[in-house]
């Protein structure tokens, strides 16, 4: 089976290791130090108090590496339009597309029935690029629960999760589902196959678009933002106006608000990647996660005030942050030259 992870970063490299070690014919598209580290000295990947070395085929250039049974896109969701044409050479006719990313997929709408059936969302897929070039027939939902970090270029720290739950759009067990989550399974991850994937999506996107930006605007950690009142209301308030959206589409929360809030409060002094992002000068994930949410609300008349105001307000944060990193840095004070003496 050949897997081709595009974007191997923290959680790219975490899946796509652990799938080289159970014997998949892994390859990476990665950039950077991070990429040269991977080259010269493999995958270092720190699980709990082991250490395991694995040696992948990485690239940056998708030609190297020709067409592949799976890819799965590990990139944060924004990025995913830049590349979509340099993704082309992995393609062959049964090429799945493995959508590993925060927020809402491109294929969103395919085979979704009703009224917004192949619907698509200009936020998240502006032009309906990847819709065009990547096709939605060829996707698989991918959930990603799990967190991992780079503590430096080539070493991977799991910290947290196996769980990836994955799916067809039409809920069906299709034969390259099953055989997706039994190589997952044999890599040692939890690889559930859902028969409504866009129900996990959402139960991940539900705490995502509210703790990520208030994160990012309050500099605060999980624990803090679940516990602090304030913050916590208007989480929940943000979180009851993405359920009236999606409860408009047909989506079914297995847990209620107040334990969603509460499952992330859980996790404990964690801080979101959205504030990461911020913290790194990264783009943070605004639009797959916040704007993708205010667009299906405007589709069926829904309005969403507050996740407007705090839409407003961290894209208003990404912008002075953008600012700040593009100044030119203050030229260095020259002291006056001192008098010679006499």
């Amino acid at each position: 089976m050949k897997i081709c992870v595009y974007g191997a970063g923290a959680i790219g490299a975490y899946v796509g290791a652990e799938l080289a070690l159970a014997g998949a014919d892994v390859s990476f598209v990665a950039r950077g130090p991070h990429l040269a580290a991977m080259q010269r000295n493999g995958v270092r990947l720190l699980i709990d108090d082991t250490e395991r070395l694995v040696n992948v085929r990485c690239s940056s250039d998708p030609r190297e590496l020709g067409p592949q049974d799976y890819v799965i896109i590990a990139l944060k969701a924004h990025s995913v339009p830049g590349v979509v044409d340099a993704m082309q050479p992995l393609l062959g006719p049964e090429t799945a597309i493995v959508t590993a990313v925060n927020g809402i997929p491109y294929w969103y709408f395919y085979k979704h029935g009703g009224e917004f059936a192949n619907t698509t969302l200009e936020s998240i897929d502006p032009g309906g690029t990847q819709w065009k070039k990547l096709g939605p027939e060829r996707a698989i939902g991918c959930v990603v629960y799990p967190a991992a970090e780079i503590v430096e270029p080539g070493v991977i720290k799991h910290v947290y999760g196996k769980k990836f739950p994955i799916g067809e759009p039409d809920g069906t067990r299709s034969a390259r589902v099953e055989a997706l989550s039994q190589v997952m399974v044999a890599a040692g991850l939890d690889a559930p196959i859902r028969d409504n994937i866009r129900d996990e999506i959402w139960l991940k996107l539900w705490g995502n678009l509210c703790f990520n930006p208030i994160s990012a605007l309050t500099h605060a950690t999980l624990d803090v933002i679940t516990s602090h009142v304030g913050t916590r209301a208007v989480a929940k308030t943000m979180m009851l106006e993405a359920k009236s959206v999606a409860d408009r589409f047909g989506v079914h929360f297995r847990v209620d608000v107040e334990r969603r809030i509460d499952g992330a409060g859980a996790v404990g002094a964690h801080k979101t990647s959205m504030l990461q992002d911020l913290e790194a000068g990264r783009p943070m994930e605004i639009d797959p996660l916040l704007t993708v949410v205010q667009e299906m609300g405007r589709l069926v008349g829904h309005e969403t005030p507050t996740i407007d105001t705090v839409l407003a307000l961290i894209k208003l944060r990404e912008q002075i942050a953008q600012r700040k990193d593009d100044a030119p840095a203050a030229k260095p004070e020259h002291a006056a030259p001192s008098a010679k003496a006499a």
